[in-house]
């Protein structure tokens, strides 16, 4: 495996990258929420932030294969909802198609068939007599071309009832469907977030595993992501044994996290 891990502001770094040199990106931008990064100010205005998405991502429309997929992960703030959408069309004014738009589910509550309410995940509860609790985040599949072929049954999940497997065609006698776009992944449990998890906005391995799933190119993919953060897609890329990860983090204390979650694979 070949691994990059670069310190840095990305519309700096991605212009050194080769053009076409990676055909999958996963990533997750700062939110422009006001959290509290170590090094990046996550406050500006919404033209001026909006204009730096549109910068950066046409690097990673530069690196990305004509063949490749861009997975952009993006969250908002209850008194914020628009913001998603005005990064996503931001993004596809000019640049990329809006292929797929999936939903990270975080906490769910589902009724069984025996009418028995079932609770799992980890969400932040908010105290609001507006609002209710946010269980989900939006992660955006973007392509240049709106019609990049994917393995949907790569990221797929058995059959509940077994009969549809014979009932259906398509099927081809296999007990694999497509997910869909809904994905239940919740956060890991951890006992103290300043050790495992020192970073104020991060997404779990297992959202990055389903990209690369997803993308269906196996070992042979080659993986990037801008905003690196503590190393969650690097880890993704190493367990999965991906051919080639390259990251990109601005903050010091971050990058070197990201590299000792690294060392406790080998």
């Amino acid at each position: 495996m070949t691994l990059h891990l670069l310190l840095g502001d990305c519309l700096q770094v991605l212009p050194t990258l080769p053009a076409g040199s990676h055909d999958l990106v996963v990533t997750s931008p700062p939110y422009n929420l006001g959290i509290a990064y170590r090094t990046y100010d996550d406050r500006s205005s919404r033209a001026e932030f909006l204009d730096w998405c549109q910068q950066w991502a046409a690097e990673v429309k530069r690196v990305l294969t004509p063949d490749g997929s861009f997975f952009l992960n993006v969250g908002a703030a209850p008194s914020n909802p628009l913001f998603p959408h005005q990064v996503l069309l931001a993004l596809t004014d000019e640049l990329f198609v809006l292929q797929n738009t999936f939903h990270w589910i975080k906490s769910i509550t589902v009724q069984t068939r025996s009418g028995e309410s079932i609770s799992a995940g980890h969400f932040k509860p908010i105290n609001s007599k507006r609002y209710v609790n946010d269980c989900h985040e939006y992660v955006f599949h973007l392509t240049k071309t709106g019609d990049v072929p994917l393995d949907r049954r790569g990221a797929g999940v058995p059959y509940q009832d077994k009969s549809n497997i014979a009932r259906w065609g398509h099927t081809g006698g296999q007990d694999l469907r497509c997910r869909g776009n809904t994905w239940f992944i919740p956060y890991e449990t951890i006992n103290s977030r300043d050790k495992e998890r020192p970073h104020p906005a991060t997404f779990p391995v297992a959202l990055v595993e389903q990209c690369v799933r997803l993308h269906g190119k196996g070992e042979e993919t080659r993986l990037l992501d801008p905003f690196l953060g503590i190393g969650s897609s690097a880890v993704a890329a190493k367990r999965m044994g991906l051919a080639h990860f390259t990251g990109i983090e601005l903050d010091d204390h971050y990058l070197a996290v990201a590299k000792e979650r690294l060392e406790t694979l080998l």
